[in-house]
């Protein structure tokens, strides 16, 4: 059975290609190959967050809490300087997710655009660094625990 982080860095790392697909797609003018990507990328970022926030949920009730990244010195400040713009863009990038679906499907292309503009790159970025954060916690430093 695959563990709860290795799930979500899976479909962290799903939604990052299937987002820069979909980019691809719109740049060379295959509008339906874009919202079908988008649409799955949309999917899959909504999976991870139910997959994560009951992962979370079983942790804390379990009484066992995150796990800590157990480095320290410069290694534990990269990894809290990435963690923390990971999560806070985490949170702006969801209701700019929602515009921009939103603008998308009702065929507001103008409006869409616009805001796709700083929504295609941040939730690259927060994909991208969702599985970095699972690689750095999970494969190269030990968890405390399972």
């Amino acid at each position: 059975m695959i563990s709860p982080p290795v799930l979500d860095a899976v479909l962290n790392g799903t939604s990052a290609v299937l987002v820069s697909v979909g980019y691809i797609m719109v740049r060379t003018k295959r509008l339906l190959a874009h919202k079908v990507c988008m649409l799955a990328a949309t999917a899959t970022s909504a999976a991870f967050l139910i997959s994560y926030l009951l992962y979370h949920y079983h942790l804390y009730a379990s009484g066992e809490g995150p796990v800590h990244f157990p480095g320290t010195g410069a290694p534990r400040y990269a990894y809290l300087a990435l963690l923390g713009t990971h999560t806070i863009l985490a949170i702006v990038i969801v209701p700019l997710v929602i515009i921009s679906l939103a603008r998308g499907l009702r065929s507001n292309f103008v409006a869409h655009k616009r805001i796709a503009r700083w929504t295609l790159p941040l939730w690259a970025y927060v994909s991208v660094t969702g599985v970095v954060i699972y690689v750095v916690l999970y494969q190269i430093y030990t968890p405390l625990h399972p």
